[in-house]
């Protein structure tokens, strides 16, 4: 709110508007009502849950509509199945783990998209610590992927990890993974349907 107030203060002395405080405030309520309030201004208000309801940007759901399903081809690398995923339009290739809570990437990838201006300090959530299979804690970072695109289906803000370390794995967890109703894997053509 205050950040507005200054703004909107600048805004008038570059336009060189002289108005009285009285003319200031109900210019100020005026833009605020045409911009809809202040529901972005809070960074603590940005991320309240992972459940989708109060997204970093609402102004789109996730594009996945009633019966529309993607069929993905897997790849068997080193003994694990990987799949190709896009993440703000880069692809990356997945390890598909049901068993991870979340999409997690290494500070590599991280640095990548944050070099491209793909990841921002506005997309950075906080720390948080890690237990990995091996029962090992780890601290990592939690942040907010703007798109993550499977097959045809594009999912919009999803909460990802980042691991600090450069060679771990990318795994695609179940926060990716809870938007789709049904999953299904056929081993025989090596193919996983999201759906």
């Amino acid at each position: 709110m205050k950040k507005i107030n200054v703004l909107l203060f600048k805004l008038c002395l570059k336009l060189e508007i002289q108005i009285s405080m009285k003319g200031y405030y109900i210019l100020f309520a005026l833009i605020f009502s045409l911009i809809g309030g202040c529901g972005g201004c809070s960074k603590s208000g940005r991320f309240k849950n992972a459940n989708n309801s109060n997204k970093k940007n609402d102004s789109h759901q996730n594009r996945i509509y009633k019966g529309e399903k993607t069929v993905v081809q897997m790849e068997k690398v080193n003994g694990v199945f990987q799949i190709p995923v896009e993440v703000d339009g880069v692809k990356m290739f997945f390890i598909f783990d049901t068993g991870a809570s979340s999409i997690s990437i290494s500070e590599t990838e991280a640095n990548f998209l944050y070099k491209q201006g793909l990841l921002t300090n506005e997309d950075i959530i906080g720390k948080v610590n890690f237990l990995d299979a091996t029962g090992d804690i780890s601290e990592g970072t939690v942040i907010v992927l703007k798109t993550v695109k499977i097959g045809n289906i594009v999912l919009d803000n999803i909460e990802a990890s980042v691991v600090h370390n450069q060679n771990a794995p990318l795994l695609f967890g179940q926060s990716a993974l809870k938007n789709f109703g049904k999953i299904s894997i056929d081993n025989k053509r090596g193919e996983i349907t999201f759906e």
